[in-house]
């Protein structure tokens, strides 16, 4: 045979197979198939299949608000955190038949938890990625604040100066109160006063690096902050289940609700240029309970929200996400209603979980060490009195009717508290139980 016809009939076979091929079409396993389905969040947790049916609801957040945030190897949600069911995109409730239904509010992302016990009394999408806003402030106030005095004094640079929007107006070259600074960036969402502040760690870098390990710390490991002041950078972004996490932590330190909830103060520009600051944060004067939080809107991000309120020795916490602006605390009202109505009757769909065993920083630059098991030797002599409904209201933010105990798990069904807290505030058993943690027996 010839080549001429050696290469007709090569040329000829090809043709063949890619018709047969295109006929027939590509075929997919069924087992391949069944896995690109989206898989139905489980009810799982404390209590499951132990109580009366409960119902959950799961639905779709809207088309692209999860996919917004950037996602990779390096930044992919710890969806375990917290317990299985809190990895679903949804909604998850578990509400008793008959009860008052979780309202409906326009936001990507929530979350809704008791301090005190950490219980997760309901979410949407809690460990989806999202752009934080200026809720992020909060993180870098818990990280600062144990390190600055009040009386401080922290040199503004041309950085924090320019700043866009700046808010304050910080001037280069002046040095400014830390406590000052403190305010202005929980009250009015200074932008350069967030700069300021971790430029007083030593360096931007520095602040930032102390940020994000202070996230991490907390477990907050869906964090990546690359600005302290929350402003639009390419790969930061937050979930409202951490989000939740840091306002726990805030919670736990005094001089953070009080510059957080502080309604109107002065700030000296200069010597003879002072301005006045109104809290933004209406939850404070217009909610009954409400003792604090921190509100945040970008383009991007849309509104975030962090709000926090007090009912008969109960704390909820409440994180929301990518919300239609404007609707943010009215939606955490609508959502803290439900969630005092709630607390003790709703099967809890996770925890939140506690800081990390270790040393952290504490007031000033100075170091705690690991206390755990001190802590937990204290818990055999000093057990929570009976009539101390809610210590977190103290500053202490334990589980109630639980021993002083904390190994970083959950017991009974619930996490406790945390024995690394920077304010030795408290009623007197607490402040003994502290003692022993911080400096060992003896």
């Amino acid at each position: 045979m010839s080549a001429i016809a050696i290469t007709v009939a090569v040329v000829a076979t090809v043709i063949a197979l890619v018709l047969i091929e295109s006929s027939t079409g590509s075929q997919i396993p069924a087992h391949a198939a069944a896995a690109g389905k989206p898989a139905k969040p489980r009810l799982s947790g404390p209590g499951h299949g132990r109580s009366a049916p409960t119902r959950s609801r799961s639905v779709r957040p809207r088309s692209g608000r999860s996919g917004s945030a950037p996602r990779g190897p390096a930044n992919v949600p710890n969806r375990d955190v917290g317990g299985r069911l809190l990895a679903s995109s949804g909604i998850i409730v578990r509400d008793p038949p008959g009860s008052p239904p979780l309202p409906s509010v326009p936001a990507s992302a929530y979350v809704i938890a008791t301090a005190g016990t950490g219980q997760v009394l309901a979410a949407k999408d809690p460990h989806g990625l999202y752009p934080p806003a200026s809720t992020l402030k909060v993180l870098t106030a818990i990280t600062m604040l144990p390190r600055l005095r009040p009386d401080t004094m922290v040199l503004a640079t041309r950085l924090a100066a320019s700043v866009e929007p700046n808010i304050i107006g910080v001037i280069p070259g002046h040095k400014y109160r830390a406590a000052d600074l403190f305010r202005a960036l929980l009250m009015v969402s200074a932008n350069d006063a967030a700069v300021s502040l971790v430029q007083a760690s030593g360096s931007f870098a520095k602040g930032m690096r102390l940020m994000n390990a202070e996230a991490h710390h907390l477990q907050a490991y869906d964090v990546v902050a690359k600005v302290p002041n929350g402003l639009p950078a390419a790969g930061q972004v937050v979930s409202a289940y951490d989000e939740a996490l840091i306002a726990r932590r805030a919670l736990r330190m005094p001089s953070f609700m009080r510059y957080d909830s502080t309604l109107t103060a002065t700030f000296p520009i200069s010597r003879h240029n002072q301005v006045t600051m109104t809290n933004q944060n209406s939850l404070l004067t217009q909610y009954r309970g409400g003792i604090g939080g921190k509100i945040g809107w970008t383009i991007r991000a849309e509104a975030t929200y962090i709000g926090l309120a007090r009912r008969h020795g109960v704390t909820l916490i409440v994180t929301i996400l990518h919300a239609t602006p404007l609707t943010e605390i009215t939606s955490a009202e609508k959502l803290l209603n439900w969630g005092f109505a709630m607390d003790g009757k709703v099967r809890p769909v996770g925890v939140l979980v506690p800081p990390l065993p270790g040393s952290v920083t504490t007031a000033y630059g100075g170091r705690a060490r690991a206390a755990t098991g001190h802590l937990a030797a204290a818990a055999t002599r000093l057990v929570r009195p009976a009539a101390d409904a809610d210590a977190n209201s103290a500053g202490a933010g334990l589980g109630r009717d639980l021993m002083i105990a904390n190994t970083g798990t959950a017991y009974d069904g619930r996490v406790g508290g945390d024995p690394y807290s920077y304010s030795l505030t408290g009623p007197a058993w607490l402040r003994r139980a502290r003692l022993v943690a911080r400096q060992g027996p003896g």
